[in-house]
């Protein structure tokens, strides 16, 4: 952790700042996110179609307008939009806790999730931009601070929403509101080289803009691509929760288990991230990294493959070993192979834009990726029923597995045929601070 701390200080002031924001950010966020079903189902007893959409319209509005965020962001500014994104965080939590009707829950749920798609493309894109050739360590350190906030989020949570949900949104909007100041009174001014240029702003409009980054097909197969991870991860908090429970039961135990695939995913980013990338920077190129990284998370299920063929035990040490030893393994792996991935990931972004509309590039990504795991989770819980229906459990982790083994293939081929590597014609010179 010493280490990570001197890491951390050796970057420009506005990198620590946004590293630091990160944290602040995912810790108000998952301290309230993980509750709110629970809240708008039991204290305010709403119908579940109902929550279902509130909990929806806050995804489709982030999701949504990630593009648009990062447009704004390359037009008017990194900073601007970060702070607008906090400071609509700040008044959507809050109002979250304050009202009780359908319009007001709908109307805070889609703040909430556009300030999301405000200020994560801004802030990718500024970190990118301040941290120089360093970009894939910084990354690295981005997301320890990332995990860090994902981990310590849902504690911080239980125990303000065992006093009162409402009391754990006005304290995360108390962390997003003194965020914002934070940001207005110290995060340096930063724009991309595109917003300096003028007369290429002019010239250039955004749907000519959009146009261009569709053309980037580079661009577009690595986004494609790339969603096998997020699809893989996400497995995290549904594949690997409901197989601890069709084993373990709701109980005490299922509970504890599911508590301890957190747990293994956020320590083991904090504790090797850094080391991690620093070891596969030393002995491999990003392409390289990028289809081990998806190898590792394909190879994440094969416990669980392996699991299914084993006779499950009628109770005892047996059935809780395999309830929860092999979803455990198969959160490790999974931690391990985004920790490989991740870094070079967000480093292939800026490389694929040729470091031109970087925040717009970043949106349009997490769309299309934010898509993909919408799809994919549709699928993984059709695979899981019909696992259950046909009596063959193996059904789903082998479909994960070959969406592992598919995405790391395809990212070796673009690395082989070298459209991962920036365009030279694209290249530009680094964006100065305004």
């Amino acid at each position: 952790m010493k280490s990570t701390l001197a890491q951390v200080r050796s970057y420009p002031r506005s990198v620590q700042l946004l590293m630091a924001n990160q944290f602040t950010i995912n810790l108000g966020f998952y301290m309230l996110m993980p509750y709110l079903a629970a809240h708008l189902s039991g204290t305010l007893g709403l119908a579940g179609w109902v929550v279902g959409l509130v909990l929806g319209v806050r995804n489709f509005s982030q999701q949504g307008m990630f593009l648009v965020g990062g447009t704004l962001a390359d037009r008017f500014g990194y900073k601007p939009l970060i702070v607008a994104g906090c400071v609509l965080r700040t008044v959507g939590f809050a109002t979250l806790g304050l009202v009780d009707s359908l319009p007001a829950l709908l109307a805070a749920s889609a703040a909430t999730g556009l300030a999301g798609a405000l200020f994560n493309p801004a802030v990718r894109a500024y970190l990118a931009a301040d941290s120089g050739e360093r970009r894939v360590e910084a990354f690295a350190l981005f997301n320890v601070f990332y995990q860090a906030g994902i981990l310590l989020g849902p504690l911080v949570g239980m125990v303000l929403t065992g006093v009162d949900f409402r009391v754990t949104c006005l304290v995360s909007a108390g962390v997003f509101a003194l965020l914002s100041i934070v940001q207005i009174r110290s995060l340096p001014q930063r724009r991309g080289t595109d917003a300096d240029d003028k007369k290429a702003e002019h010239r250039e409009g955004v749907l000519a803009q959009w146009r261009g980054i569709l053309r980037n097909r580079p661009f577009l197969l690595f986004s494609a691509a790339m969603i096998g991870s997020y699809v893989l991860t996400f497995q995290v908090y549904l594949a690997l929760p409901l197989e601890v429970r069709r084993l373990g039961g709701d109980g005490t135990f299922g509970t504890g288990a599911v508590a301890v695939l957190f747990a293994v995913s956020g320590l083991s980013t904090i504790l090797y991230q850094t080391k991690i990338t620093a070891w596969c920077k030393a002995r491999m190129e990003p392409g390289r990294a990028l289809a081990w990284g998806l190898l590792t998370m394909g190879a994440a299920f094969v416990p669980l493959l392996a699991a299914s063929a084993i006779p499950v035990p009628d109770g005892g040490p047996g059935l809780w070993a395999l309830a929860a030893l092999p979803p455990i393994l198969a959160a490790l792996l999974l931690a391990v192979g985004t920790m490989i991935a991740y870094p070079f990931e967000m480093d292939t972004i800026v490389r694929l834009s040729g470091n031109h509309l970087v925040a717009t590039h970043y949106g349009l990504y997490n769309t299309i990726c934010g898509i993909g795991i919408t799809v994919g989770n549709l699928l993984t819980g059709a695979a899981l029923d019909a696992a259950r229906t046909a009596g063959v459990p193996a059904i789903p982790w082998l479909a994960l597995l070959a969406l592992g083994l598919a995405c790391a293939a395809a990212l070796h081929g673009l690395h082989r045929t070298g459209r991962l590597a920036e365009p030279a014609q694209e290249a530009r010179p680094t964006p100065a601070t305004a």
